[in-house]
């Protein structure tokens, strides 16, 4: 009686079924409003929250309000993970997890310029709440910090879902439409 030699098997995951790779993760980084960010605080708890972002040369800038938890985290230069995701179904589900780091725009050139940036993704001209929005980043300081991704892992499961097509199928002879 022959061995049978134990098998490893390889977990497959989303990024490895349907991997979001090189420009179209940048496109759909792009398209995407919603940044979930976690940062660890000192107490070594995790503080988590959605942002809004901009993307400029494939650096994610993220807009933080001055006494923000995660302000003083970066500041630290604790830990931090982000995901941006989207899809209501299987077929429709993408994203991606961001590891990277920090650091401060100093630079108040690139300050107005992620300024614009971010009234094109969420506002227009006459949006109600625009002015309040910029009015209030004044009032507390608001920051923009530069996020370097170091690592990414993206998936996007509308790569793999079978499009929808007619079928054409051939019935036996003794099947014939029924008149109601």
């Amino acid at each position: 009686m022959a061995l049978i030699e134990s098998t490893q098997f390889v977990e497959v995951t989303a990024s490895m079924a349907a991997p979001l790779r090189g420009k179209k993760r940048w496109a759909y980084l792009e398209r995407q409003k919603t940044f979930r960010l976690a940062t660890t605080n000192e107490d070594g708890s995790i503080y988590l929250s959605s942002l809004w972002y901009v993307i400029r040369n494939e650096i994610i800038y993220l807009p933080v309000d001055a006494a923000g938890k995660h302000g003083v985290n970066f500041e630290a230069q604790r830990n931090l993970a982000g995901l941006v995701d989207s899809g209501d179904e299987f077929s429709t589900v993408a994203g991606v997890r961001i590891f990277g780091t920090i650091e401060l725009v100093e630079n108040s050139g690139l300050f107005d310029v992620l300024q614009d940036l971010v009234f094109e993704k969420y506002f227009y001209v006459g949006h109600p709440y625009a002015e309040h929005y910029f009015a209030f980043g004044n009032t507390v300081g608001r920051k923009y910090y530069a996020l370097t991704p170091t690592k990414m892992i993206g998936w996007d499961s509308r790569e793999i879902s079978p499009p929808q097509a007619v079928e054409a199928r051939v019935l036996p002879d003794f099947v014939t439409d029924r008149h109601l």
